[in-house]
């Protein structure tokens, strides 16, 4: 631990002589004898100097916790000679003064002046409640985006006009695990004078009129777990929205596409047509012949036109946020004197599939769909039939 002195100087030579030398004050130094503002020593709070940047953003739970503590630390640095409790008023009311008129070295930058009355109100809080008491309350957290980040969103949106805000939202959350709301992201392409409409494209709303007619498929990133990146492989029926299958792996390739896809068939049957997503593991040939030998019919959306795999993105969005933001993936051990975040603990990719099974099965396929108005489950069982390789669907 660093002594005292080598952050709190000497008082300087011009001062009166004494019998004696003092010592310079310690961190929680009491004054034995009665002080004036002449012989307070030019306190500075024990901190690095930086540069006077704006502090960082507290984005996280944990980033917020730490915020407040270096407050509430700068806060006793500056208070804690004039905190004594053995300094009466009248002794304690020229050191504030002489406090309050004198600049302080702020822990993120530059230099700041506090009031008398904003001292009072510390060294009271200091009296009642000690270091917590200094720190600054909680409060909602109110919506905030970084501007490098809406500058990278207005680039995404620049390169291709096309791009809706939901499509740039979903891009951030696999390449950074957080995005803005589309809310923030219209706003702020409104600001930029950015178009967010899109020409007119004939496409119309799709929807197949009976189960197993088509299954669409895609990936989606999700969290790291032991630091490796995990990807949830999802086959969402078009007409029920029951979700034929989904499963995590460690990665997204051919391989973990099939392990997943191949079950789902045995289960439910064989689809009449099967639409992806254009990356690399669903236009493999491997699955091109698969489907052929099964008599599925392959296709494949076009880059940047998710047209069709509607569905199944706002199935990510509903996973996303119903089941992603409930849990806590444990990816780092957890810091001393922290507290572990609210949610399930997983710590393992068998854990995150049982789970989402779980809520697949028992929350997804039970809640009422806003556009059908039917359970996934109950619509799928309704006009579900169960193909063998080669048989074309009734109609």
């Amino acid at each position: 631990m660093t002594s005292a002195s080598a952050h709190l100087p000497h008082e300087s030579s011009a001062a009166p002589p004494g019998p004696t030398a003092a010592p310079a004050p310690a961190l929680t130094a009491v004054v034995d004898t009665p002080a004036t503002a002449e012989s307070l020593p030019q306190l500075r709070p024990a901190v690095s100097p930086v540069r006077a940047n704006p502090a960082p953003r507290a984005t996280t739970p944990l980033m917020r916790k730490e915020h407040r503590d270096n407050i509430a630390l700068f806060r006793y640095q500056v208070i804690r000679a004039v905190a004594d409790p053995s300094l009466s008023t009248r002794q304690r009311g020229p050191m504030v003064r002489e406090l309050a008129g004198r600049d302080h070295l702020w822990p993120f930058g530059g230099t700041r002046r506090f009031s008398r009355e904003t001292l009072d109100r510390w060294i009271k809080a200091w009296h009642l409640g000690g270091f917590d008491a200094l720190k600054p309350e909680e409060r909602a957290c109110t919506p905030y985006t970084d501007s490098t980040v809406l500058t990278l969103a207005e680039s995404l949106k620049r390169g291709k006009p096309n791009r809706t805000a939901a499509q740039v939202k979903r891009i951030f959350t696999e390449t950074l695990g957080q995005a803005p709301s589309e809310t923030t992201l219209l706003r702020h392409f409104r600001a930029k004078n950015i178009s967010t409409g899109t020409p007119p494209v004939a496409t119309g709303r799709f929807e197949t009129n009976a189960s197993n007619e088509i299954w669409v498929g895609d990936a989606l990133h999700g969290s790291r777990i032991g630091g490796r990146k995990t990807y949830l492989f999802a086959f969402l029926d078009d007409h029920s929205r029951m979700v034929t299958t989904a499963r995590w792996a460690w990665a997204e390739d051919t391989i973990r596409l099939s392990a997943v896809l191949r079950p789902a068939l045995q289960t439910h049957g064989i689809p009449a047509h099967c639409y992806l997503d254009n990356g690399a593991a669903m236009s493999d040939k491997s699955l091109a012949r698969t489907c052929a030998k099964l008599g599925i019919r392959l296709a494949h959306s076009a880059p940047y036109r998710p047209q069709g795999r509607d569905k199944v993105e706002r199935f990510f969005n509903t996973a996303t946020s119903q089941f992603l933001g409930k849990i806590t993936v444990t990816d780092t051990p957890m810091l001393p004197g922290t507290s572990p975040e609210a949610g399930s603990q997983i710590s393992s990719l068998e854990e995150l599939n049982t789970l989402f099974t779980a809520w697949v099965n028992m929350v997804y396929h039970h809640t009422v769909h806003s556009t059908t108005g039917q359970t996934p489950l109950a619509r799928w069982e309704a006009s579900w039939e169960h193909r063998i390789p080669g048989q074309t669907p009734a109609g």
